[in-house]
């Protein structure tokens, strides 16, 4: 291959806004968007660990690309997405030494940008990490969080120069341009043969930290031939909220391939959050309590956490004698399947990872005999590649067997919900159970800011529907039967403005009973045809609507200040329409229940008291 004479690879989006720019010797990349810089010239390359690092790079080859398709999705926030963008692979070749060559992948579409290394598969590779870099011109102050093994932490408002040189930070970080004009969001994609990552302070920007493998900490991905790295990608678009209709993280992952109409996203009953940590006792008794609640309320799930196998210990440790295979001897699991399916109540079973991983096949296909519809495994707290492998290959064996995968003490999504539908939901959010605790901080400000953030990730096990509402000047906290720092109007949001298909009912039955604003609970979906952004800041308040078939849900959620949110109708078809709307009352578990006919022309204005929200049914009347 020759050299090509070439000063910088320009990949644009569609409509021309976003542009990636590459350098012509491989060693920085840029981003533009309506010609404003957005990452001003920034570093890019590997960190070999088993060869020295490229050096001295020329194009010898550009392949261009274009693809302009709609992908149907299965139990997501849209029922289909559309996956437009313009591409080029841009081998280099070192001009002397060796003569490898290295290739970057190169994405622009109209809601963002990305890039991936590919080395190709005649060698082996021992990657220390990445050289990946974003500087951000004029200092944006940006949505950030800490990196933890966890994933649950506080979001912050911070200038990039006002970040800690001595931590890591999450993905996503999200942040305005100069102008105002584009708001952006630092994410990952596609990591299934990679690791996870965090950003480290730099001058001027954020430096790509690729997880090392937990025993060799100069080391964080190996590949028996070649590699591909992960996506490093900036969503981008008019307004912040308008990130939370982006479908690129998705888009740049492996499509699923083969038959998932099997999987039935759904509300789920569960025993876990009104009670204490340890866990109570497992009874049969106790478990067809919230198997009857669920069958009742229309929810296809009761999740049985921690505490259900044979010689269980406190949640949080990995006892050797546990037995994931077998039920405490008081619990006749194929019993209680049998009870639950006669109620049309699917169960889905708790387990420790470290109780699944060393015989996950057995544990599954026990699962699979009893009857059990679905799995959530807990405490992996690590991103690095053996345990992205680990999520890896638990995500197709259940798939093989038809069940549903929920994942705690998880790192964020990275799109592999996109190549299994069946991994439905996942942690790495900071979410209604710390309202257990003292220390926990899920204000009504951390609730609105997760939609513009962590949300942006892809589905969010944030398990809401505490029905014990305050205010924040109110909120006491307790470990039993808990309360929230929200209203009962908020409580209601949470179901339409965050993202998850497999969507928890967190209180006990008894929270629920003539509880205003229950019946909207029992009626809302969780997986859905269409999100659109409507109004407001991570800083202020949000405004979603989803729908599903004909019928429009709206979400609205404000942080620690009361406001009236106006929502114009536009979205709505024509013709007439009739509005429930459950909106904050006089107290904190109290919601005003109003009917409205509307049309398309209207706006409705809605109040918000102190860490209050909304929720409104939009159906078309006929």
């Amino acid at each position: 291959m020759m050299a090509l004479a070439v000063s910088q690879i320009v990949v644009a989006s569609p409509d021309k806004k976003a542009e990636i720019r590459i350098a012509a010797d491989g060693a920085s990349y840029s981003v533009y968007r309506e010609g404003e810089p957005i990452v001003s010239a920034s570093p890019m390359g590997l960190e070999l660990a088993n060869a020295p690092d490229f050096s001295d790079l020329e194009v010898v080859d550009i392949q261009k690309q274009s693809q302009k398709r709609d992908l149907a999705l299965t139990a997501t926030k849209a029922s289909a997405a559309r996956d437009w963008h313009n591409g080029a692979i841009v081998t280099f070749r070192e001009k002397t030494g060796a003569h490898r060559t290295l290739s970057v992948e190169a994405r622009a579409s109209n809601d963002g940008v990305a890039f991936r290394y590919l080395l190709p598969k005649d060698a082996p590779v021992v990657l220390k990490g990445e050289k990946t870099a974003y500087r951000f011109p004029n200092d944006p102050a940006c949505e950030v969080t800490e990196y933890s093994s966890s994933h649950e932490n506080s979001w912050a408002l911070k200038k990039i120069s006002e970040l800690d040189g001595a931590k890591l930070y999450d993905v996503p970080v999200v942040c305005s341009s100069a102008s105002g004009r584009t708001h952006y969001a630092i994410v990952q994609s596609g990591i299934e043969a990679y690791a996870g990552s965090s950003l480290s302070p730099v001058d001027g920007g954020l430096k790509v930290r690729v997880t090392p493998l937990p025993d060799r900490k100069d080391v964080a991905v190996r590949s028996a031939a070649g590699l591909t790295s992960a996506w490093r990608a900036v969503m981008m678009a008019d307004r912040a909220g308008d990130l939370i209709q982006s479908h690129l993280i998705g888009n740049l992952s492996a499509q699923a391939e083969g038959d998932y109409s099997w999987v039935k996203p759904g509300k789920v009953a569960w025993d876990w959050w009104s009670g204490p940590t340890a866990g109570e006792k497992p009874t049969m008794e106790r478990f067809r309590r919230f198997i009857d609640f669920a069958a009742e309320s229309g929810f296809p799930y009761f999740l049985i956490d921690a505490g259900w196998p044979l010689n269980a210990t406190p949640c949080c440790d990995a006892d050797p004698k546990t037995d994931i295979t077998q039920s405490n001897p008081v619990i006749d699991m194929p019993a209680l399947v049998k009870y639950a399916d006669s109620k049309g109540v699917g169960l889905i079973l708790w387990a420790h990872w470290k109780h699944v991983e060393p015989r996950m096949e057995a544990v599954l296909d026990t699962y699979q005999r009893w009857g059990i519809k679905g799995v959530k495994v807990d405490f992996m707290e690590r991103d690095d590649q053996e345990m992205v492998q680990f999520y890896v290959r638990l995500a197709q064996e259940t798939a093989k067997r038809h069940l549903l995968l929920d994942m705690h003490g998880a790192f964020p999504p990275a799109g592999l919900a996109r190549t299994y539908p069946n991994y439905i939901t996942q942690e790495g959010v900071l979410g209604l159970e710390y309202n257990k605790f003292a220390w926990g901080q899920v204000t009504p400000g951390h609730n609105v800011k997760l939609a513009y953030t962590r949300m942006l990730l892809g589905p969010m096990d944030y398990t809401p529907g505490g029905f014990r509402n305050s205010t924040p000047q109110t909120y006491v906290a307790r470990e039993v039967m808990p309360m929230t720092r929200t209203t009962r109007g908020q409580a209601l949001a949470q179901y339409v403005v965050f993202d998850s298909p497999l969507q928890m009912i967190s209180d006990d039955p008894a929270a629920y009973a003539n509880a205003p604003g229950f019946e909207f609970l029992k009626d809302v979906p969780t997986a859905w045809d269409e999100t659109r952004f409507i109004d407001g800041s991570p800083e202020s308040h949000v405004v979603v609507a989803r729908r599903k078939g004909q019928t429009w849900y709206v979400g609205a959620m404000t942080n620690e200040e009361s406001r009236t949110v106006a929502i114009p109708l536009g979205f709505l078809g024509g013709g007439k329409f009739k509005a429930e709307i459950w909106q904050d009352g006089a107290g904190a578990n109290d919601v005003e229940h109003v009917v409205k006919s509307i049309s398309n022309r209207d706006v409705l204005h809605i109040p918000m008291s102190v860490g209050g929200g909304a929720a409104i049914t939009i159906k078309p009347v006929h």
